[in-house]
């Protein structure tokens, strides 16, 4: 015996069964922000007072060049996940909603990939 109103049945109304992948999406980018966090922040603290030659040097090394790039990768991800549950909950009109969640998108996708293309492109040295 369901307790459902009929109505709501027959017009799909309910659990869309789609917001744990974006959950668990979330949930695994946080964790993976931790340990990438730390050393960037540890990295960067050690080159606060470093010249710009070292600095290059630094970004030459190829284990600083992925870690970065994931780094960037990550946020850039984790931050539209979170923007998205933002906007999805506090915005109510249709096409502003879609228009938003587009231009959130763009712009992570694209800081995203400036951050990780300059960082190649300085571990690379051209």
């Amino acid at each position: 015996m369901s307790l459902r109103n009929p109505l709501a049945t027959a017009k799909g109304l309910g659990s869309a069964k789609t917001g744990t992948g974006h959950w668990w999406a979330q949930r695994v980018s946080a964790l993976a922000l931790i340990p990438l966090s730390l050393w960037f922040a540890v990295s960067v603290l050690q080159l606060v007072h470093a010249d710009y030659v070292v600095v290059i040097n630094w970004l030459h090394a190829p284990w600083t060049a992925v870690l970065l790039s994931l780094f960037l990768f990550t946020v850039f991800y984790h931050a539209y996940l979170g923007l998205q549950v933002v906007v999805e909950d506090y915005v109510h009109t249709e096409w502003l909603k879609i228009a938003t969640l587009l231009i959130i998108k763009f712009i992570c996708i694209l800081f995203a990939a400036a951050g990780v293309f300059t960082a190649l492109r300085i571990a690379f040295g051209a």
